[in-house]
């Protein structure tokens, strides 16, 4: 009995110990600056990124004791409530499941100096309106800038598809508007752990490949500014590609202008597999620079010409990222719509029935 008393003692003066010297380390370093847990809704989940508050991008540590690493990944993410939540301008949105959760944040939160560059919610939804009439290809991590719209893939920080419209006065160019006042540099709207550098393209061998053309927006000089953020630039081979056969595709899609009233162009990467000598296939691309920019095997542009009298036609064309022969006409390139539907992983002009189409490829659609 008296052994049983004795452990009992023991236990419960080991406890009250335990907990003295528990609050006593509380109260010690209860007031330092440390980091706490705050509920953030809608923290994106799969690669998926929510709707960015233009207002409070990114925010930044200054704990010297926090790990660098964690210092990078874990105080940009930003979190929404709604796309047009208080008034206030998002440029990013998503319209995959978000979920409620904890992330570190800081006792003292501070903002980056700068604020990207997003068109106003009026001028956005206007012009969305406007570009994306007849569908979005996907939904994945809308980038909307004044005369284009990029969706971007973070894994591979390059765009999914990038999305146009034009009509002969958008492509007309202004007086004052000059592309040599124009710099590539990367979209601060972006995640710093998800963007394009510069850096990433010296020395690699490629040129920084337009998808949106810089040609297609010459009316403002904002508007041919965009066109030169990373999130809509790709690695393409320069000589007998990007300065080449893909550059007459570009002037192709502007000559269109001439012959429809609206044209809507949707261009990006694609990755196709090749049969290796084992016999199976397999997808095999390039990654460049220290943030592993991906070099897309092929590029597509699909467009969709609207007549005066709204007659729609549809032209697809798939080009390697590799030197072509300037020689060889585009029709070369023209494959089914959906071909590359299968191979992007999009749906294109979803908002148009096939059956609407008058000629796909310059053929005339069936019924």
């Amino acid at each position: 009995m008296a052994n049983k008393k004795l452990k009992n003692i023991i236990i419960i003066g080991t406890v009250a110990t335990t907990a003295f010297v528990a609050g006593s380390y509380y109260n010690k370093f209860s007031n330092l600056p440390t980091f706490k847990l705050a509920n953030k809704p809608g923290l994106p989940i799969f690669g998926t990124v929510a709707v960015a508050n233009s207002d409070n991008y990114y925010q930044i540590y200054e704990s010297g004791n926090f790990p660098e690493m964690l210092k990078e990944s874990a105080g940009y993410s930003q979190c929404h409530e709604n796309i047009s939540s208080q008034g206030k301008t998002q440029p990013w949105f998503s319209l995959f499941q978000t979920v409620n959760a904890a992330y570190p944040v800081p006792s003292d939160e501070k903002e980056l100096a700068y604020t990207p560059n997003v068109p106003s919610e009026s001028e956005k939804e206007g012009r969305i309106a406007e570009i994306m009439k007849y569908g979005f290809p996907g939904m994945d991590n809308i980038r909307p800038f004044k005369n284009f719209i990029v969706s971007y893939d973070r894994r591979n920080r390059v765009a999914h598809w990038v999305f146009e419209h034009l009509t002969a006065d958008s492509i007309k160019e202004k007086d004052g508007v000059d592309r040599s006042k124009c710099v590539f540099k990367p979209d601060e709207a972006i995640h710093p752990l998800f963007r394009a550098d510069n850096t990433d393209y010296r020395k690699s061998g490629y040129d920084r490949g337009h998808l949106a053309a810089a040609g297609n927006h010459k009316s403002e000089q904002e508007h041919i500014t965009e066109t030169f953020y990373l999130s809509n630039i790709a690695p393409q081979v320069g000589k007998g590609f990007n300065r080449d056969s893909w550059n007459r595709l570009e002037k192709y899609v502007r000559k269109l202008t001439k012959f429809y009233t609206n044209v809507y162009c949707c261009t990006g990467p694609i990755y196709l597999p090749r049969r290796e000598a084992d016999g199976k296939l397999y997808v095999k691309y390039e990654v460049i620079g220290k943030n592993h920019v991906a070099v897309p095997t092929h590029f597509f542009k699909v467009i969709v010409g609207e007549t005066k009298d709204g007659r729609f036609e549809m032209e697809s064309y798939v080009m390697g990222n590799e030197p072509i022969n300037n020689e060889i006409p585009l029709e070369h390139f023209q494959v089914p719509p959906n071909t590359i539907e299968k191979a992007a992983g999009l749906l294109f002009f979803d908002n148009i029935s096939r059956n609407k189409l008058s000629k796909i490829n310059g053929r005339l659609s069936e019924d």
